[in-house]
């Protein structure tokens, strides 16, 4: 189980072959982010477009998978079809497990299968399925007839692409085991593009625990720690909704694209009247005794007389914000219909309710027209966003093609730029302030959790740009520990730096226990290097002037204070590439001379 190298299986699609890689850098990279980086600098093609078929698909996992709790994520790396740049995405469900049950440390695929296909993958066999018959299916449908050509209980991890995938949607997420996703930055137009309508990974092996006291001891520990203290309680309960009520009390929600941070009827979509009126179940990724996903349930009536078909839709902070919130939505079941719509096309309802509560605001101030929206959008109006959530995936007119690929690029064809909410990519769920605009516009995934802006702006009335700075890049380098383990991040206060050295120790890692600090610092830096050398500029990324005007609990934005932290950050992270970049140079000088003695 404890090995010192990465086991990798590398599939190309057009031969529909597959081989074992063994990859040696267990000590540098640790796993997660930090092999998906390793991998891609290896099968990345960096001055190509992200559609060329030779771009991996990289699947990722840590040392840690399968061994302690809430190890339960897995890293999706590509080169984006959002800004044609390296990017991340994080999923969680069974993939992990499954991977880890596959006796693999990563999935790599290449190349463009002939027809529309799923893939198969597990620990003794691979398989390319012609599954033409799929194309335009929707992600409910597509996951019936996967669960019966793959079938398998336990860990079979199943993933899959809407319509928005197959139309090369750069809005477009994967569905992971259907309540999770890799959602953000277009993953799922990136299995388009191969002509991948699906993945099956089967866990269908095993490997031993580890040996000794030490190990089961400190699982104990840490179980104790998720379960038995208030530590992870607030996941459990409302979970990240419970941000609803706590950021419009104190103006920093983002209502109504923006043009708001609180709003009277906010508490009617928040946690608590979810959980009131709305939530059916918990569910957990598999390795989490949490059970953070909160699932709600919509229901349709039939034809019959008091008949209904209910059907069931994950929630949280971030849908809520942006099927809620943004679009001025404040009915549940009226905000899970969307949240709906948005899975079953397979688009990532962060960037597409964003997207559309730029495109209402556009036809409230006479943009665009219904001429492009097709069906006319008003905040408030859940059956038209509905629907649009359609004619979005599915590229309906130039419009909404336009629109697909990024809410920036329809206001720069048709007017509206200085209301588009993009901080990078479309934003996440809060209005804290100068620090978490610059964290997300700025941060290598343009998410809200590249590093803990919002908490800061929260924290610190004072305007010390070196101070927000210095935090944002020392909290970035602790969360690439962890997504390199790959932990969810909602574990953060419990696998302190010193508690992931036990572990890994515990398991067999001593090498990585005592260095994870320089190998997270390494981590980080490679990343940006690979960002940079795919074309980021961040003295390019504009923050739209909407956010010059928001208003939070500490006053007007301090533009000034905003520009400077942009800039320094800025300063830093391409310093960090640079050291990187240096970093690689001198490993292949010195390959080189050992090549040539």
């Amino acid at each position: 189980m404890i090995r010192d190298h990465f086991r990798v299986i590398r599939v190309d699609l057009h031969s529909g072959k597959g081989e074992i890689l063994t990859i040696e850098g267990r000590d540098r990279y640790a796993g997660g982010s930090g092999l998906a980086a390793l991998l891609f600098s290896r099968f990345g093609r960096m001055d190509k477009s992200w559609e060329e078929p030779d771009q991996p698909l990289i699947f990722a996992i840590g040392p840690l998978t399968g061994l302690f709790p809430l190890m339960s994520k897995t890293v999706c790396a590509f080169k984006s079809p959002y800004h044609d740049q390296y990017a991340e995405s994080h999923g969680g469900g069974r993939s992990a497990l499954a991977l880890r049950f596959a006796d693999l440390d990563a999935l790599v695929i290449t190349g463009r299968a002939r027809a529309l296909s799923c893939l198969c993958v597990g620990s003794r066999n691979i398989e390319l399925k012609n599954v033409h018959f799929m194309r335009g299916l929707d992600i409910h449908a597509t996951g019936k007839l996967f669960r019966r050509m793959f079938p398998g209980a336990g860990h079979r991890s199943i993933l899959r692409i809407g319509p928005a995938g197959e139309t090369l949607s750069a809005m477009a997420g994967v569905i992971v085991d259907t309540y999770r996703h890799f959602g953000r930055l277009g993953a799922g137009a990136v299995m388009g593009a191969k002509n991948l309508k699906g993945i099956a990974i089967l866990g269908d092996g095993s490997f031993p625990l580890p040996e000794g006291k030490d190990y089961p001891t400190l699982f104990q520990d840490v179980y104790s720690l998720l379960t038995g203290t208030e530590m992870m309680h607030k996941y459990h309960n409302l979970g990240t909704a419970e941000n609803v009520v706590v950021l419009n009390e104190i103006q920093a929600l983002p209502f109504r694209n923006l043009q708001q941070t609180c709003d009277p009827a906010a508490p009617e979509i928040s946690g608590e009247k979810f959980a009131e009126k709305a939530l059916l179940r918990n569910a957990a990724c598999a390795g989490c005794p949490v059970g953070c996903i909160h699932l709600g349930f919509v229901r349709e009536k039939f034809m019959e007389p008091n008949q209904f078909l209910y059907r069931q839709v994950s929630y949280d902070h971030e849908p809520i914000f942006a099927a809620g919130c943004m679009l001025a939505v404040t009915d549940p079941f009226a905000a899970l219909d969307i949240m709906e719509e948005a899975d079953k096309v397979g688009l990532d309802i962060m960037s597409a309710g964003v997207a559309l509560a730029w495109a209402t605001e556009a036809s409230e101030k006479g943009i665009v027209s219904t001429a492009e929206t097709i069906v006319p959008l008003r905040f408030g109006d859940a059956g038209a966003y509905q629907q649009a959530m359609w004619h979005l995936a599915r590229g309906e007119n130039d419009f909404y093609r336009l629109l697909a690929s990024g809410t920036l690029r329809a206001a720069e064809r048709f007017g509206g730029k200085d209301f588009a909410c993009v901080l990078g990519q479309e934003m996440a769920g809060y209005a804290t302030g100068e620090v978490f605009f610059v964290s997300q516009a700025l941060g290598l995934r343009h998410s809200h959790l590249d590093s803990g802006g919002y908490s800061f702006d929260q924290k610190h009335t004072e305007k010390d740009a070196a101070k927000a700075v210095e935090f944002l890049v020392e909290d970035e380098r602790s969360r690439c520990g962890l997504t390199s383990m790959v932990s969810c991040l909602f574990a953060r206060g419990v696998y302190t730096e010193s508690r992931l050295a036990e572990c890994l120790a515990s398991v067999g890692y001593d090498g990585l226990a005592g260095t994870i600090g320089p190998v997270s610092e390494r981590i980080r830096c490679e990343r940006w290097r690979l960002r940079m050398a795919t074309g980021f500029d961040p003295d390019r990324v504009d923050i739209p002037k909407r956010f010059s005007e928001v208003v939070t609990w500490k006053g007007p934005i301090d533009w000034n204070f905003l520009s400077e932290v942009k800039t320094e950050y800025a300063q830093r992270i391409r310093a960090v590439a640079a050291e990187s970049a240096r970093e690689r140079d001198n490993q292949d000088r010195k390959k080189e001379k050992n090549t040539t003695a």
